[in-house]
């Protein structure tokens, strides 16, 4: 098979993942405005679309680093090496566990979906544009001061794996730690993200969780 014709069957199927992905969202979001509405299937549905979505969508980004062939043989052995490697042992957390099972479902979709691709060899790539010299970085300036609380809070998302997790309809987006007595206050959490002393990874699904790490500022100060 050409990679013209390999890429356009990738993409047809990569963006049905995603339409289903996003149709199962907009049901979510509509129905969290109806008082009373059910909400455990239409989580679940989430969960299971974003776990078949998600390995068409790193496809998407190695096709355009190493070229169709190349990045569908490196995105199948990933996939492969990841099924491989979970284990039996589950969360206490019913949500994660949730998570966790259609991530694995959905790899398994994405292995079935593309065996057998017999794609050829991609074209040379272009050659990448010369990459400027890197400046000199600008002089460090001093770490700022910070109370008590404040360093508190940045201790405990460097010790405690600090996350920002969805919980139920009522509890909304919560702060989860490893260690419940130091677990820091949500509004103090956001406000050391919104100083840059910290971020956010958004790259997952807040009901797998958000992890929370400190930045190079933050961890300046600390160090001060």
């Amino acid at each position: 098979m050409d990679t013209t014709t390999a890429l356009k069957r990738l993409t047809n199927r990569a963006n049905n993942a995603f339409d289903e992905d996003k149709e199962t969202r907009a049901r979510l979001r509509s129905a969290l405005t109806i008082d009373g509405a059910q909400l455990d299937g239409l989580m679940d549905a989430v969960l299971v679309t974003a776990g078949k979505a998600k390995p068409w969508s790193d496809l998407m980004k190695r096709i355009e680093r190493h070229g169709v062939r190349a990045g569908l043989a490196k995105q199948r052995q990933e996939a492969t090496e990841a099924l491989l490697m979970y284990g039996f042992s589950m969360s206490t957390s019913l949500v994660a566990n949730a998570a966790r099972l259609a991530e694995q479902e959905g790899l398994r979709r994405f292995l079935g979906s593309t065996d057998g691709f017999e794609i050829d060899e991609d074209e040379a790539p272009a050659e990448e544009a010369a990459v400027p010299a890197p400046q000199p970085a600008p002089p460090a300036e001093p770490a700022p001061k910070v109370t008590k609380a404040q360093r508190r809070t940045l201790v405990a998302i460097r010790d405690t794996a600090v996350k920002f997790q969805e919980g139920s309809i009522r509890e909304g987006i919560k702060v989860v730690s490893s260690d419940r007595d130091s677990r820091p206050r949500k509004d103090m959490v956001e406000w050391v993200i919104s100083r840059k002393w910290a971020q956010r990874d958004t790259s997952t699904h807040l009901l797998r969780g958000q992890s929370i790490t400190l930045t190079d500022l933050g961890r300046a100060i600390l160090a001060g």
